[in-house]
């Protein structure tokens, strides 16, 4: 039986005819859509999943990927929220512990680097024992040598 592409539903109605193919509107959703639809091919499928993994792995923009790709950013950006639709609800546990930076700023036209985030800072950190993660976040001394200063 035919059913909703984005709801899955049985509850289809035909809608009229769309490029000489029977069009189909779900009763549910009011969505719209063709069977068979073939504007999708191999090519394109390849370019959503190298587009999300990109993305996923926090690499890429959506303008940055659309260039890539030779599309627009407005599709790279549909292509994200229809692969994030489909992940399933990840439940946080109550342990967790939230940590908060305060002073990020974004100065036009400056630099400022005699206060707040802006310093270099030197961020480690490793599990102590299984559950317990500690971080430790130091500014450099005086005389330590940066790769802005060698």
């Amino acid at each position: 039986m035919l059913a909703c592409k984005k709801c899955l539903s049985e509850n289809i109605v035909k809608n009229g005819i769309v490029r000489g193919k029977q069009r189909y509107r779900c009763a549910e959703c009011a969505y719209n859509f063709v069977e068979g639809d073939q504007r999708t091919n191999e090519s394109i499928i390849a370019k959503k999943a190298m587009c999300t993994i990109l993305y996923s792995l926090g690499k890429a923009s959506y303008t940055m990927l659309a260039h890539i790709f030779d599309t627009w950013p407005s599709l790279v950006y549909r292509w994200i929220v229809e692969a994030g639709a489909k992940l399933p609800n990840k439940e946080v546990s109550g342990e967790i512990k939230e940590m908060e930076f305060d002073e990020m700023w974004h100065f036009v036209g400056s630099k400022k680097t005699s206060f707040g985030s802006s310093k270099p800072l030197t961020v480690a950190h490793g599990e102590l024992w299984p559950g317990c993660l500690a971080i430790v976040i130091l500014q450099p001394s005086k005389n330590s040598t940066t790769k802005s200063n060698t």
